[in-house]
């Protein structure tokens, strides 16, 4: 008898692996919420308090998925010793690898908004 399992990666997590490729990308200063993200943010981690969950740090990432396609919104300050359109672009592969190899989740799209422009970030 073969049992079939379905698996389902709650967003947060997702957000939660997204966010950590992208702080680690190079020319990523830091996460930025944004007015947006910050109601994001503060409703994804009402939900996981409600359910007895310690929020996973993702401030400035959001998740949606839509008709079974994953699609990733981050909100980045990036350095001003990189070119900014560089640093979007390998945000954007860093994101979609990290989520691949740690989820098995496949990602249609990664938006990054690059919200500010750090004057001697790393």
């Amino acid at each position: 008898m073969t049992v079939e399992a379905e698996y389902v990666i709650a967003e947060p997590v997702v957000a939660s692996v997204a966010a950590r490729a992208a702080i680690e990308t190079s020319g990523v200063v830091r996460l930025e919420p944004g007015l947006r993200g910050l109601v994001t943010a503060w409703t994804r981690a009402a939900r996981q308090r409600w359910r007895g969950l310690e929020p996973a740090p993702a401030d400035g990432v959001r998740v949606r998925t839509v008709e079974g396609r994953l699609t990733v919104e981050i909100d980045v300050v990036v350095s001003s010793v990189d070119q900014a359109a560089a640093v979007g672009r390998a945000v954007q592969r860093s994101v979609t690898r990290a989520v691949a190899e740690q989820t098995g989740a496949s990602v249609d799209a990664v938006t990054v908004s690059i919200l500010d422009i750090e004057v001697g970030g790393r």
